[in-house]
């Protein structure tokens, strides 16, 4: 078989159009379309099988393999050429199928004879719901002519087996998620905060009403004519006449108008026009290949992409002429967005005074729609994977996203205790901005700094009213991940600038770019590897790439001009790391000192403690810093040997155990020695039973996001440190697993509110 032997897809969507537009039983319909793909490719085999409850495949029509396998041949996603397709929602071509190693071999089909084969996945929605294949007896390798005819071939197969008729002939349907039950689910809190509202489903429903088009020139110019609406929507957009687009926000929009005009996602749509698709047909066939495909990818600015892509097809969508676009500025009840994805502008198409909450399938903490949300004060719970299988449009709905559960359909109860937390919630705020103004100092006099950790301009809008003593650590990064290009110089020191502004003469410690591992730049070229969070990342990227690390130091320098300086650097492992990347520091200083103005009135330079191999260097390193930090995060991955992004075994181990606590002990005691000045800027700080231990330990500063402020203070306050360093200094020697009820015993025999 060869691409002209291929009698055109054009002919053969308008055969499968006539087929599905007949009467009769759905599964006959299908095996009559087996059969027209099976002649139209010159296959001697075609196949459709299709998914049942249990991510189970079942072979629903056959031309060429025996009829008796109907229904009685199953697979299940991952096992098997069709599981392997299914289980990677990708095409799947082979000149000799039988000697790969995933082939599984069915005696009830009779497919032993039959050597090559070219499988697609049947996709809806981006999830696989059926494997279309052909085989042939001959050892060939299909063109990718052939394997882009059957990747559209089974887009309309979708269309059949996706039909209620379909569905109910042979419950396809898991119906598990019964639309009445009330359901709690969990998930993973993006942007904190309490919501209640009624269950909006973001992504339209894309309808193909008609697959085939008639003219694929008249259709071309639809289609382009939808292109140059949504592009124009995108520059309006951008028109912020209320001033909420923060500038991270503004750079989040501009990437986003710049995948409008990509050329790559374009092309794509046009080919599927030009081979017979209607633009409606187009759009979904592009977009199911690009949730496909995001369902493949780990890495987070790759997936913010493709999000993106995703956003924009269903945009397009709405732009088609004859499309009714939904109002959602004027919204008539308070509301939840459940999607799967958003991309950031789909989050200020929504009524600001009626959107309560959003809830996604996916979503990180540092996705764009995230980073949006935080700024305009909207609670988002993410990766809650069940959801889509279980809300409907208008069900009531409460998100907690400081507890990381969802409630739908609750009943009376749930809403009477959700209320009272919201009333709770509302009772602690106003008891921790009573404390806003007060000091953080033990009942026996000892004084706790505490600062605030942030990453955007946004974060520190509340900086004043939080009662922070100062910027602990401000992540850099965040401006470099959002944008499509590298930071200019003048853009990185307007940035820098303007966070000492805010902060309005409170201490600021700058961090270093600390990208590598999770954290991909898209204009930095990062090869593979195997395990990233020990691989080339933050200060090991700097120091490779020297250019990129004196550009930002440049950026500090000029920042703080006539203004105090202090910064960090990131994921040092050894005191020759910390040496040469302060040489370049110092260099910076000099070079910005004869210019006009001159350069900072101080510079302090420290280091991140998150490589355990530094903690054995701390007195040469202690001798040439200015000030350390710990990175609890890290530090307690690579002390315990443990991937933080690993669900089995994240809870393995406890920041309260003697060992780590031992280790924490070291540190505060050396620093204390040399008097270097300490802080700790991880999670933990932010927690007050964890904060107790390290108050107990030695520390006497903090930094944590803006939310632990107020209730770390408190138990400070209601601390009496003398006898709590006596009581955590005996628990290092304990041999326990945790260490933690002690603690919460301690709290509870001597008043501390934790």
């Amino acid at each position: 078989m060869n691409s002209a032997a291929v009698t055109g897809p054009r002919i053969l969507f308008r055969q499968i159009r006539q087929v599905m537009a007949g009467t009769g039983d759905a599964e006959l319909r299908l095996q009559k379309i087996v059969r027209l793909i099976a002649s139209n490719m010159i296959a001697e085999v075609c196949s459709c099988y299709l998914m049942r409850a249990g991510e189970m495949l079942e072979l629903f029509a056959t031309e060429g393999l025996k009829q008796e396998a109907i229904h009685n041949t199953r697979l299940r996603v991952g096992e098997g050429l069709i599981g392997d397709i299914a289980a990677h929602s990708r095409p799947l071509n082979l000149s000799d199928a039988q000697s790969h190693p995933q082939f599984a071999y069915r005696p009830e089909t009779g497919e032993e004879v039959y050597h090559s084969l070219l499988g697609a996945p049947i996709l809806r929605g981006g999830r696989v719901i059926g494997v279309l294949a052909v085989q042939n007896r001959t050892r060939r390798q299909y063109t990718e002519e052939e394997v882009e005819a059957l990747q559209t071939v089974a887009m309309v197969v979708a269309e059949l087996v996706s039909s209620e008729e379909m569905i109910s002939s042979k419950e396809l349907l898991d119906t598990a998620g019964n639309a009445t039950k009330p359901h709690r689910l969990t998930g993973r809190p993006l942007a904190d905060g309490l919501a209640s509202g009624y269950a909006i489903l973001h992504e339209p429903h894309i309808v193909v009403q008609r697959t085939i088009s008639e003219n694929s020139g008249e259709e071309q110019l639809r289609l382009e004519k939808a292109i140059l609406a949504l592009q124009d929507a995108i520059d309006e957009m951008l028109v912020d006449p209320e001033g909420i687009l923060t500038d991270e926000s503004r750079d989040i929009f501009e990437a986003y108008k710049m995948f409008a005009h990509d050329k790559s996602w374009l092309k794509k749509l046009e080919t599927a026009v030009d081979s017979g698709l209607t633009s409606e047909a187009a759009i979904k066939r592009v977009q199911d290949d690009t949730r496909a495909r995001m369902r493949k990818i780990t890495d987070p600015y790759i997936r913010e992409r493709l999000s993106d892509l995703d956003d924009l097809a269903n945009r397009l969508y709405l732009h088609l002429d004859g499309i009714a676009v939904p109002d959602r500025q004027h919204l008539d009840q308070d509301t939840v967005v459940v999607a799967r994805n958003m991309g950031a502008a789909e989050l200020l198409d929504y009524d600001k005074d009626r959107l309560k909450g959003v809830v996604l399938v996916e979503g990180t903490r540092n996705s764009h729609v995230a980073i949006v949300a935080r700024s305009i004060g909207i609670p988002v719970l993410g990766q809650c994977t069940e959801i889509s299988n279980i809300i409907e449009d208008g069900d009531f709905i409460l998100v907690d996203a400081e507890n990381a559960q969802v409630f739908v359909r609750p009943g009376d109860d749930v809403i009477q205790t959700f209320n009272r937390s919201i009333r709770h919630r509302e009772e602690r705020q106003a008891k921790y901005a009573a404390l806003r103004d007060k000091k953080a100092i033990s009942k026996d006099g000892q004084k706790v700094m505490l600062s605030m950790n942030a990453g955007l301009l946004i974060d520190l809008d509340n900086f004043a009213v939080a009662g922070a003593e100062g910027i602990g650590l401000f992540r850099t990064e965040l401006q470099f991940m959002v944008r499509s290009q590298m930071p200019k110089v003048d853009e990185q020191t307007s940035l820098y600038s303007r966070v000492l502004d805010k902060a309005d003469g409170a201490p600021v410690v700058f961090r270093t770019l600390d990208v590598g591992g999770d954290k991909a730049l898209p204009y930095l070229e990062m090869k593979e590897e195997e395990n990233p969070a020990l691989g080339w990342r933050a200060i090991r990227i700097g120091l490779d790439r020297p250019a990129l690390l004196k550009a930002q130091l440049r950026a500090m320098v000029r920042a703080a001009k006539g203004r105090e300086l202090s910064l960090m650097f990131p994921m040092v492992a050894e005191v020759s790391e910390f040496v040469e990347a302060k040489s370049l520091l110092l260099k910076e200083v000099e070079r910005e000192s004869r210019r006009e103005g001159g350069g900072p009135t101080s510079v302090k330079v420290g280091t991140m403690i998150e490589v355990p191999s530094i903690v054995w260097q701390l007195p040469q390193l202690l001798s040439e810093a200015d000030f350390v930090s710990v990175g609890s995060n890290d530090l307690m991955q690579f002390f315990f040997a443990v991937d933080r992004g690993n669900s089995m075994v994240t809870d393995r181990y406890d920041m309260l155990s003697p060992s780590f606590l031992t280790l924490l002990r070291y540190i505060a005691k050396e620093c204390n020695r040399t008097e270097t000045p300490l802080s700790l800027c991880g999670d933990i700080a932010g927690r007050p039973l964890e904060a107790l231990a390290l108050i107990g330990l030695g520390f006497r500063h903090l930094s944590m996001s803006i939310e632990g402020l107020g209730p770390v203070k408190e138990m400070i306050r209601t601390t009496d440190i003398s006898k709590l360093e006596n009581f955590v200094q005996k628990l290092c020697s304990n041999s326990a697993h945790s260490v933690r009820e002690q603690l919460r015993a301690f709290a509870k025999d001597h008043g501390t509110v934790i």
